[in-house]
């Protein structure tokens, strides 16, 4: 199947767990899970079959049978109950007669399994939300013995009984009380804390119906066949949709769910909200009207994708909302607030610049770094189809970028993907497109072993001076593709962690496409329809990209990454296609290693990081805490201690501050029990906290860029060896 390049979607979709959802879709009025699945649920069932089991369009189809049956069975459980807190061996047993037959389900679109298993763990949830309660006012909450809560139970076997269920549930809810105690709060204020987060937890659960319920089970069967096919409802869609456009239409606000009501946690530049002047973070909105004159609805207690619907609405209409302020009661009267919607760039995810000094060091002079940070590649797919001139793309915003550093004259440049987890596959070939003139960017082999090669066409570049790349483990898909193709051309240093190890390709499809619809009723997947190569034919799959230059890793392979699926396809190879080496960076490595080790030891930053990351890594191993209040205190004493050194150092050695060096790093709360302003301040703060990782990236290329020029006689053996001298001696 050949699908148009504009298509091609590279994303990394965290895995459905309905317990750590911070937001559902919305369900048709009137649904509920005993009416079972309604006709459109029963469509999209039989749509989803239709392109999973066909290899015209998924690359690894996989007949839908018993044995599948049996994987969507377990992955569904594991959905609902991922930690094993819900449900017991008998409820599993209960429903042990469904494990092969969900195949048959899905095909006739008789899905009441799904809903009999969903409609369980809503029982549960409630019944665990009311046990979690009344241990509140038991004397549970001693905390001088040598109890633990073993929190990793992604393996545990399901409980035998209630009673071994309680015992878990009772060291939860001791963590949360003891977490609560260490930050200062007093027991009264712990209890009614704790209570209406167990509350929560059984009134969110109550809120999911059976569109949840649908949407949930259908992501078991897409996950079975692999790990980056997914179906997303109509609303799903859309918000998936706009991450990859980096636009809405609406009001320009960031809104988050606080007990009952939705309150504005931020103001989006350029947008209706901030220019009106009459809306702040810590605004709760408590009814909404559509026009100069569409009745109020009073939103208090809706589901916040809900609200948010309301609020959005095309460009040029307007929007009624009755605030209360932060400071306050509920019961006070709203002010009404009218704004005319429009369309929002979210620019936080666009790309963004940022130059950094590098200090001369022995004989390596002085440079000036420019940084450019790329949170995803993104894509306004419509807009680039329907040939608007100015559609969002992260390949033109970095070229805009890199045409600043061009005027500010730097030395080199360094892309950050950190946490890049990839995004349109057109935006990577044509990203890479900028630093290379002209050539193959990615191989891409579909189902049937066809070989396409996607090309940067366009003559020229934007950058071809010093060029590195920086990496960790949550740089993915698209960011693999670049950086592996920047690596493979020999044209920038790659450094960092290895990568997350996704080589695989996803199409969205519209499942409303093929019944003709004027409205949206069914969906999308994002379906794996190929797997990408490197030019020089290695694939990403499970090993990822290694850098040239390491740093230690923050986490293992076994708990993040491509590899830690259990159907993740295998790392392979093809043969590789003609492609330039603008430069061979191998005889310089064990230089470039050595000085980074020297600056590394002298950088109480970097040495800082690694502590932290050593120790991290110590602790999670262990998979639990203790229950012991003196011990934890001592932990919480030393950490409080260890920032409050390094802070006074930092000061004497007139290093940039931490600006999160006084702030409490565990508070106990969860993020809807906080205060909204407040938090979001704090994590405002958090994006200007040293960055040692990048700060060390822009010195090995400073290093790297200064060896290049001044030893001719590496010059001129990168030289004998390509055949052409490398553009940063250029």
């Amino acid at each position: 199947m050949k699908t148009p390049r504009t298509l091609l979607v590279l994303a990394l979709v965290a895995p459905l767990a309905l317990l750590a959802r911070p937001q559902a879709a919305t369900s048709q009025a009137g649904e509920s899970l005993g009416q079972g699945p309604t006709a459109d649920q029963v469509t999209t069932a039989k749509l989803v079959y239709g392109l999973l089991s066909d290899s015209r369009y998924a690359y690894r189809p996989q007949p839908l049978d018993d044995a599948l049956s049996a994987d969507i069975f377990d992955r569904y459980l594991e959905a609902l109950d991922p930690g094993r807190m819900l449900f017991t061996a008998a409820d599993v047993e209960r429903f042990a007669r469904y494990r092969t037959a969900l195949d048959d389900a899905i095909k006739s679109g008789k899905l009441e399994p799904a809903y009999a298993m969903f409609a369980l763990y809503q029982q549960r949830m409630n019944e665990r939300s009311a046990y979690a309660r009344k241990l509140l006012g038991q004397d549970i909450f001693d905390f001088t013995g040598d109890d633990r809560w073993h929190y990793d139970r992604e393996d545990v076997p399901w409980a035998k009984s209630a009673a071994e269920l309680d015992k878990a549930w009772r060291q939860s809810v001791r963590n949360d009380w003891l977490r609560l105690k260490l930050a200062g709060k007093e027991p009264a204020e712990i209890r009614k804390t704790l209570d209406k987060r167990y509350a929560n937890m059984a009134e969110n659960a109550n809120e999911l119906d059976a569109t949840d319920a649908f949407t949930s089970f259908i992501n078991a069967y897409t996950g079975s066949i692999d790990p980056h096919t997914d179906y997303f409802d109509p609303r799903s869609a859309e918000r998936f949709n706009q991450s990859m456009s980096l636009s809405l239409e609406g009001i320009g606000a960031q809104l988050q769910k606080q007990d009952d009501v939705v309150v504005i946690r931020e103001v989006l530049p350029g947008g209706p909200a901030i220019k009106s002047g009459q809306l702040e973070a810590g605004d709760r909105i408590v009814g909404v009207g559509q026009g100069d004159s569409g009745p109020m609805e009073d939103v208090v207690g809706w589901r916040i994708d809900d609200v948010v619907a309301k609020i959005k609405g095309p460009k040029g209409t307007k929007v009624r909302l009755d605030i209360i302020p932060p400071e306050a009661g509920m019961d006070s009267k709203p002010r009404r607030v009218v704004l005319v919607r429009d369309r929002i760039r979210l620019t936080e995810q666009a790309a963004k610049s940022k130059i950094l000094e590098v200090p001369a060091r022995g004989d390596l002079p002085a440079r000036r770094i420019g940084v450019i940070e790329l949170p995803g590649f993104y894509q306004d797919f419509a807009g680039r189809r329907s040939n608007k001139a100015d559609y969002v793309s992260a390949t033109r915003d970095v070229a805009r970028l890199l045409a600043q550093f061009r005027e500010r004259k730097v030395d080199g440049v360094v892309m950050d993907l950190r946490n890049n987890g990839g995004g349109s596959l057109a935006e990577a070939v044509e990203l890479t497109g900028l630093f290379i003139d002209q050539g193959p960017v990615v191989q891409v082999r579909e189902s049937g072993g066809r070989v396409s090669v996607e090309s940067d066409r366009d003559p020229g570049v934007a950058w071809d001076g010093p060029l590195a790349v920086l990496v960790n483990r949550g740089s993915a898909s698209a960011s693999e593709i670049f950086a592996g193709a920047i690596q493979d051309y020999g044209r920038g240093l790659v450094v960092g962690e290895p990568t997350f190890g996704k080589g695989t390709v996803q199409n969205l499809v519209d499942l409303d496409r093929w019944p003709g619809n004027e409205e949206t009723r069914f969906g999308q997947v994002k379906l794996t329809i190929a797997q990408f190569f490197l030019p020089g034919g290695s694939s990403t799959q499970n090993k990822g990209v290694i850098p040239d230059i390491t740093f230690p890793v923050s986490v293992d392979a076994s708990e993040f990454g491509e590899s830690t699926y259990d159907n993740a396809l295998p790392w392979t190879r093809i043969a590789p296609v003609p492609h330039k080496r603008y430069g061979n960076f191998t005889p310089m490595l064990a230089q470039l290693d050595a000085l980074h080790d020297a600056r590394v030891r002298e950088n109480k930053e970097f040495q800082w990081w690694a502590e932290d990351v050593a120790r991290f890594r110590s602790e999670r191993a262990k998979g639990f805490v203790s229950l012991n209040e003196a011990e934890r205190r001592a932990e919480r004493d030393a950490e409080a201690a260890r920032r409050k050194q390094r802070q006074e150092l930092r000061k004497e050695l007139g290093l940039k501050l931490d600006p999160l060096a006084t702030t409490v790093l565990d508070d106990g709360l969860q993020a809807n029990e906080r205060n909204v302003v407040e938090d979001a301040a704090r994590e405002k703060a958090a994006e200007d906290r040293p960055d040692p990782l990048l700060r060390e990236a822009a010195a090995i290329l400073a290093d790297a860029t200064a060896l290049l020029v001044e030893d001719q006689k590496l010059a001129a053996q990168v030289l004998t060896e390509t055949g052409r001298a490398t553009h940063w001696a250029e």
